[in-house]
């Protein structure tokens, strides 16, 4: 008598490719919009020299908080910007009951004064752009610039 190769059942497969798809959902990269030409705030005098890749970052970041918050750029102040290394695939803004990957993360962060707000982007080094609301953000490893 021949055997059957055993064959998951599909409820078992359905549900394994339904929790893959989900991971792969929540690290998915989501293109920066270009930055504007616009005049852009400088960092404080005591802030190192950007490399242009995280120039590029704070620009997007930027012009998604202007847009946010409708301030021209003008009014916005970088109060830091570096590349960091986050702990897991969160970038460091975690929704509760979300599961992510549990993997290092490069990318960075860009902290803007808008008027008496403060705006917390997180980001990946694939160009996720995420706006960490006021106590939701997580801070990345510390001494591992990732960039």
């Amino acid at each position: 008598m021949k055997q059957r190769p055993v064959i998951p059942s599909r409820p078992g497969v359905l549900g394994l490719l339904l929790a893959m798809s989900c991971a792969v959902a929540a690290c998915a990269a989501v293109p920066l919009p270009p930055a504007p030409a616009a005049p852009q705030p400088a960092l404080s005098a005591a802030s190192p020299p950007m490399n242009a890749e995280l120039q590029q970052k704070v620009d997007a970041a930027l012009a998604e908080a202007a847009r946010a918050t409708g301030l021209p750029a003008s009014q916005l102040k970088v109060i830091d910007a570096a590349a960091v290394t986050w702990p897991d695939g969160s970038l460091g803004c975690p929704l509760p009951g979300m599961m992510y990957t549990q993997a290092l993360v490069p990318g960075w962060r860009v902290r803007i004064q808008a008027g008496s707000r403060v705006l917390d982007y997180h980001g990946s080094a694939r160009g996720n752009l995420v706006l960490c609301p006021v106590g939701r953000a997580a801070p990345p490893l510390p001494g591992r610039a990732a960039m």
